[in-house]
């Protein structure tokens, strides 16, 4: 096949390719036209449908509207008409009430009528009255020759001295009879609290002393360059006295609780023979934890025989150390005891709470278990430990009243004070030297002559009274009273002594002449 018959060949598949391609191509034209209408039949149909159904929607939420609406309006105007009956039936009530408050109002416009008219006519009949007492009282004054305010003033001041006689008359009568009465009654109760409570108790003193095997036990004692009696001096906090009193070592302190400890320690050392610094402390810390036990048991013991109950574990521990204090010789735990038994059958012949009495009697001295390590008086010490501690009111001012700091303004702070002197002031309850006691009644004696006006004075009944004679030319009756204040003030400040001491002033006028 020659070269030209190739290019036919190629030129001939060449135009077979176009024709094929331009047949497709039409082919494809005109399936793609046919698809393309379709798709804008349908597309118009679906347009059409959704039109449709929008509407359908659109009237379907129109019609729910308006049923909403319409049932909105509904419900409103029920509503309406539920205020509208409620509005009609409160006026209705609110007419009622003006009609019930008119005829009230005209109710009362009668009554206000009535009493005008009542008092008019009791005007006029009080008028008529003074009418006929003022006649009457010019008749009287004619035939008294008084006038009615000198006829008054004569009535008033016989009827004045009348009254004035008999009452002076009726209050010396009442007056003797009290006496009588509160004198019988007071020794009764007294006597009959004195009698139920009869304690026997030991005073203590301000030494304690230690007894030993043998003499040779003060050196070991001492220790070597005195070290052992340094350490329980300086443990313990008194003093240790050796002396020549053979087999007996003295311990000395102000403090009883301190003795009471150094007194145990110290038997303990002796008992037990080895006695060095260090065994000095676990001795003492072993003899300060049985007093404490001493003193709580004490505690609980004056809690359970007075029958005072309730009280704070704290104020029962103080009350426990008070066994290992005294005054003037007096056991102060047991002088608090035996105040409380004589509160409680006083306050039970009186007729008051013996509870409160008892438990007021057992605290009065409780401040003295801390005097010295607080300062101020027992009195104010032991006012506030009641107050920290929550006492009864009653019984913290029983406490402030007992020795007169503040006047007494109960019962049972008077019952108190009575059953505190009672109980100091018995023979046997305190002790004191002769001299001191010598001391003291000279000291009372000189105190009432160093003021000016007295003439003598005499200490009587053991110191507790004393009886002052003044000049009558210098000190009136008037006087008198200011004087035995003056004097009170200055004993109490410048002397020490048990109980109370009443001073008596008296004044005595003469007036001698002869007959010739």
């Amino acid at each position: 096949m020659g070269p030209l018959a190739i290019i036919l060949i190629i030129v001939a598949a060449v135009v077979g390719l176009i024709a094929g391609t331009a047949a497709g191509f039409l082919y494809r034209k005109n399936v793609a036209e046919a698809q393309i209408g379709s798709a804008e039949l349908q597309a118009k149909r679906i347009v059409e449908e959704g039109i449709k159904t929008a509407e359908t929607k659109k009237k379907e939420a129109l019609l729910e509207a308006k049923e909403e609406i319409l049932k909105s309006k509904t419900e409103s105007e029920n509503e309406i008409k539920e205020r509208r009956k409620e509005v009609s039936r409160l006026e209705t009530r609110l007419t009622q009430k003006e009609e019930q408050l008119d005829r009230k109002t005209e109710q009362v416009e009668e009554k206000a009528a009535s009493l005008d008219r009542k008092i008019k006519e009791n005007e006029q009949l009080a008028a008529e009255a003074r009418e006929a007492l003022d006649k009457q009282i010019s008749v009287l004054e004619k035939l008294s020759g008084l006038s009615a305010d000198q006829a008054k003033e004569e009535l008033m001041l016989r009827i004045e001295g009348e009254v004035k006689h008999k009452m002076a008359i009726r209050m010396m009568e009442l007056e003797a009879q009290f006496k009588d009465e509160a004198d019988t009654k007071a020794k009764n109760i007294l006597s009959l609290a004195i009698q139920r409570c009869a304690p026997d108790h030991v005073g203590e003193v301000t030494v304690s002393v230690v007894n030993l095997p043998n003499d040779e036990m003060k050196g070991r004692i001492i220790g070597r360059e005195g070290r052992n009696i340094r350490t329980i001096e300086t443990i313990t906090g008194v003093d240790l006295i050796i002396d020549d009193t053979p087999e007996a070592i003295t311990i000395s302190a102000f403090d009883p609780v301190r003795r009471e400890i150094a007194r145990i320690a110290l038997e303990k050392l002796i008992s037990d023979g080895r006695i060095h610094p260090a065994r000095i402390e676990e001795t003492v810390e072993k003899a300060r934890k049985e007093v404490e036990a001493v003193i709580k048991v004490a505690g609980e013991k004056a809690v359970i025989q007075t029958g005072v109950h309730g009280l704070n574990q704290e104020l029962v521990r103080l009350l426990g150390r008070l066994r290992f204090r005294t005054s003037y010789g007096q056991n102060v735990l047991q002088h608090s005891i035996e105040v409380s038994y004589l509160s409680g059958v006083i306050a039970d012949e009186l007729g008051i709470d013996s509870t409160l009495a008892r438990r007021a009697g057992l605290l009065h001295d409780i401040g003295k278990a801390l005097t010295q390590e607080v300062e101020g008086s027992h009195v104010q010490i032991g006012v506030d430990v009641a107050r920290k501690y929550k006492e009864n009111k009653e019984v913290i001012h029983a406490i402030e009243a007992h020795h007169g700091d503040v006047e007494p303004t109960t019962l049972v702070a008077m019952i108190v004070q009575a059953a505190d002197a009672v109980s100091a002031a018995r023979p046997g309850a305190r002790r004191e030297e002769l001299e001191n006691y010598i001391k003291r009644l000279t000291k009372l004696e000189e105190i009432a002559k160093g003021f000016e006006g007295v003439e003598k004075t005499f200490a009587i009944q053991a110191g507790r009274e004393i009886r002052i004679m003044v000049k009558p030319e210098q000190v009136s009756d008037a006087e008198m009273h200011q004087l035995a204040r003056d004097i009170v003030a200055k004993i109490e400040s410048e002397l020490e002594y048990p109980g109370q001491i009443k001073v008596n002033l008296i004044r005595e006028s003469r007036a001698i002449d002869f007959a010739k």
